[in-house]
């Protein structure tokens, strides 16, 4: 399924396409050591973007950070400091910093300083939090989102590093929706992209190499691939 080169390298909209249908497998994979993650998963990309969004102001409530920071970990490397380190933080200090957060955009940079300003978060965490409520400006600081790009590994977690990063998924933004008519392509579906590519090549998801016989009959958008995993799969 991944180009000569490697995803990020193609401007072909098939191929991250078939790339977003393999995302659930990829997670599945890696829920294996960490059964909490398709839940969490889910809650994330579809959830809590919703209740951020609904608000009349955008912000996150500590709970919702202190899960966040769960499937954060959840999906990378566990690190159960930071859990409990991000759970001192109080309520209304969470809400603030959340609120000048996405109130500062487009600014990533101050956006991301204000986030800072929480214990636990550095550059990764406030990039999940700019994520799940302006996909159209940010992108999560996934390790195999990163290291899939090339000469962005290893991954350092500054804010250097994350400006780097998000100045090539927005590159990359740009050379998919000039590529496709829909033009629904976002930082975040591009990072989510790289993360199931990386991820379902390392654990070998059977569904990687099958998507790869069906990339010339999948349509070129995000819409289609929620529509081709319900496909039936040959065998």
């Amino acid at each position: 399924m991944v180009p000569e080169g490697g995803l990020y390298s193609s401007s072909d909209p098939a191929y991250w396409t078939a790339a977003l249908e393999v995302y659930q497998d990829a997670v599945k994979a890696k829920g294996r050591k960490q059964p909490k993650l398709l839940l969490l998963d889910k809650w994330y990309q579809e959830e809590l973007p919703g209740a951020v969004t609904q608000r009349k102001e955008k912000y996150l409530t500590k709970e919702e950070l202190v899960k966040l920071m769960e499937w954060k970990l959840c999906r990378g490397t566990f690190r159960p400091r930071l859990q409990q380190l991000v759970a001192t933080n109080a309520s209304e200090t969470v809400e603030d910093c959340t609120r000048k957060a996405f109130e500062l955009l487009p600014d990533i940079a101050a956006a991301v300083k204000e986030l800072s300003k929480l214990k636990a978060v550095g550059p990764a965490t406030a990039s999940a939090i700019l994520a799940a409520g302006a996909p159209k400006t940010a992108a999560f600081m996934a390790d195999e989102a990163v290291e899939s790009i090339p000469g962005l590994a290893p991954v350092r977690y500054t804010l250097k590093h994350y400006l780097c990063y998000l100045d090539r998924i927005q590159s990359c933004v740009e050379r998919l929706n000039r590529a496709d008519e829909r033009k629904t392509w976002t930082p975040h579906l591009v990072e989510r992209c790289l993360w199931a590519s990386a991820v379902a090549d390392k654990l070998q998801v059977a569904s990687l190499q099958v998507l790869d016989g069906e990339k010339e009959e999948a349509g070129h958008g995000p819409e289609e691939a929620d529509r081709a995993r319900k496909k039936p799969r040959r065998e």
